[in-house]
Formats: C-alpha cells, sequence, structure tokens
C-alpha cells in the first residue's frame, strides 16, 4: 500500500480508498476499516500540506 501510495502521490487513506474503489469495481468487496493514521504518516501530511500541526495535533490527541 505504502508503494501505491508513493505512486499515486496521496495519502494513505486516499490510497486505501482508491484500492477499494477498485476492489469494488470488479466485485471484490471488502470491510471498509480504514486504520488511524499512524505518528509519521501524520508528519508526512503535515509536510505536504495536506494538514497543519494544529490538525496534527487534534488527530494524535483522538487516539
Amino acid at each position: 500500500m505504502k508503494e501505491l501510495e508513493r505512486h499515486l502521490g496521496v495519502s494513505y487513506p486516499t490510497a486505501r480508498a482508491r484500492f477499494d474503489a477498485l476492489l469494488s469495481k470488479i466485485g471484490i468487496d471488502r470491510p471498509a476499516v480504514v486504520p488511524e493514521p499512524t505518528r509519521v504518516e501524520l508528519m508526512e501530511q503535515v509536510a505536504r500540506g495536506e494538514i497543519d500541526i494544529d490538525e496534527a495535533l487534534k488527530r494524535l490527541e483522538s487516539n
């Protein structure tokens, strides 16, 4: 999944959602359980400008 994330240039949740959509289109359904992003993933999202520091802190505190 990490390689797909890098290839598409998107966050893990976006890559996972796209992958799940593809599986669904070809008739392979799986539960839509998306794990909470890790600290490293949150920091990567901050570095890419997808979320700000305050949002990252909120997500860390909610876990």
